[in-house]
């Protein structure tokens, strides 16, 4: 189904209501400018379509407190292996590489579950 957008720069068309979703999201889309469903003669406010509302709560979420943590962590874990790293010691800085390693490890997990929540949240 086609969707027409009415903004004040003019009239957009849209293939679906997923794309008009994207372009609200996107700020594209305004929450004042009038859609129109393909046959329909009414024009509703963007605002008032329930889909694109609440598109728009779920694209404000922020992170998880598990995601903070492991930044939070992975800083840490990073400042600590440089500082070892640094020393003439040779077990300071073997100690170093280990907390680097740790490092790496933290910062993989972030990666893979922040590449899950964006696949899970499209769908």
């Amino acid at each position: 189904m086609r969707y027409r957008v009415r903004t004040p720069d003019g009239e957009l068309d849209y293939a679906s209501m997923r794309d008009v979703e994207v372009a609200y999201i996107q700020g594209l889309v305004g929450p004042d400018d009038d859609v129109r469903e393909e046959g329909k003669e009414t024009w509703r406010k963007a605002s008032t379509i329930p889909t694109l509302v609440q598109a728009r709560r779920s694209a404000g979420e922020s992170m998880p407190w598990s995601q903070k943590t492991g930044i939070g962590a992975a800083v840490i874990l990073g400042v600590m292996a440089l500082r070892l790293i640094m020393h003439d010691h040779w077990s300071k800085r073997g100690a170093g590489i280990v907390l680097a390693l740790a490092m790496s490890s933290v910062l993989m997990w972030l990666t893979v579950s922040a590449v899950r929540r964006r696949v899970t949240r499209k769908d």
